[in-house]
């Protein structure tokens, strides 16, 4: 039988292998990814499936906080770095590893266990839910109707080029603003900067991006964008696209600034916005909106609920109203009746017994709406939620769904 276990220093270069092969990379690790990986892996959770000394499915998590609806930050059991070899597949591999791991998790205290899903049918059956979803817009320059003779913000602040020291010293700071604001965002420790700056090298590949700050008129630094270009000429005339990889902002103002950078840049036709949420300001800076394209949209973020006591207690609602949910897990980790007694001033979720069911829903659903982006409504016509008191899940909306959507702005 194939055996799971924690990976070993032994093993660590043989799971590494593994890594890079269920991710189709070059099989071969060099130095600077072996010893990048290491720095990044807590040995405790770091799991392998072995067959005999071969390594042939791979499994890592990491403490991670996310932020709730109204500011909080919450424990969570991150998930990443998840392979089966192809020879190995369809033998519940990622069932042994992933059980394994979210009972850890549960153990150890953390509210919700996060993903980011490679393929939308694979994590439903483990209790995830998708949570935030994020759309990626292309940008036509030429037909934005932006002025050419734009030279940099008008509200008195300024822009400048800096390069990954500068950011090092800059983004910790500035992205502590933005993910205490921003419902879904996830932290950052000290290796991601290190990471995005080439200091810790991860691909064979890297290439160093441009990196662009927005000071405002104060001085106060309040938006950062990484970004890379192409080389696309023809006919004599440049044809370069701005792939940007991330773009963080405290104010609209500083957002708009950034954008409109972008945009103005010497032989950039196109702007890739890289994921954004949906309901991003992006198309509304442009005097033509229709310039900005959807390229692409997707779930994102996933969340399994592992305490649904402390999960809804953790968030603010914007209305008032008492629920009765039925939380069925298969995973048998977080499953139970609850009473939700919510208001603008805060919330308790206690135990039910046996009080009358309003709302019946899987904790993957529950996941769903936990960061208000899903309508329970939706999830009712779509026989994923049943309602035991008509209207339940109208009244459900009322306290869930919030004024702007979740957004995670990182993979992991």
């Amino acid at each position: 039988m194939t055996d799971v276990r924690t990976v070993s220093e032994a093993d660590f270069e043989g799971w590494l292998r593994a890594l890079n092969t269920g991710f189709l990379r070059e099989p071969g690790p060099n130095e600077d990814q072996i010893e990048a990986h290491r720095r990044q892996c807590v040995s405790s959770r770091v799991l392998g499936a072995f067959d005999g000394d071969r390594c042939v499915a791979t499994f890592r998590s990491f403490a991670q906080e996310l932020t709730a609806v109204g500011g909080a930050l919450v424990p969570a059991n991150a998930i990443s770095n998840v392979t089966v070899t192809p020879t190995h597949r369809r033998r519940g591999l990622l069932t042994r590893m992933m059980s394994r791991d979210l009972a850890a998790a549960k153990e150890r205290g953390d509210v919700i266990a996060t993903l980011i899903a490679a393929e939308y049918p694979i994590y439903g059956r483990y209790g995830f839910g998708p949570a935030t979803w994020t759309t990626q817009w292309t940008v036509e320059v030429p037909r934005a109707g932006l002025d050419p003779r734009w030279s940099g913000p008008e509200d008195g602040g300024r822009i400048d080029l800096v390069d990954g020291e500068d950011l090092r010293k800059l983004g910790p700071e500035l992205h502590e603003r933005v993910r205490r604001a921003q419902p879904g965002a996830v932290s950052r420790d000290e290796l991601w900067w290190q990471k995005i700056t080439g200091t810790v090298l991860f691909i064979k590949d890297w290439t160093e991006p441009f990196f662009a700050v927005y000071r405002s008129a104060s001085g106060e630094v309040e938006g950062l964008v990484s970004y890379r270009s192409d080389d696309n000429w023809h006919d004599k005339q440049p044809h370069n696209t701005a792939d940007v990889s991330w773009l963080l902002a405290t104010t609209p103002a500083a957002e708009r600034a950034l954008w409109r950078y972008l945009c103005s840049i010497d032989w950039i036709t196109k702007v890739k916005s890289g994921w954004r949420g949906p309901d991003d300001l992006l198309p509304f800076f442009l005097p033509d909106p229709r310039a900005a394209r959807v390229t692409d949209h997707a779930d994102w973020l996933w969340v399994r609920i592992l305490d649904v006591v402390r999960a809804l207690e953790a968030r603010t609602y914007e209305g008032t109203g008492s629920l009765v949910l039925e939380v069925v897990d298969a995973g048998g980790l977080a499953g139970g009746r609850f009473r939700l007694e919510a208001s603008p001033e805060g919330a308790s979720c206690t135990p039910a017994g046996g009080a009358a069911v309003d709302l019946t829903l899987p904790v993957g659903e529950l996941a769903a709406v936990w960061l208000g982006d899903e309508s329970l409504v939706r999830l009712a016509a779509l026989g994923r939620v049943r309602e035991e008191r008509e209207g339940a899940a109208r009244k459900a909306d009322a306290l869930f769904r919030t004024s702007g959507r979740p957004w995670c702005p990182d993979i992991f």
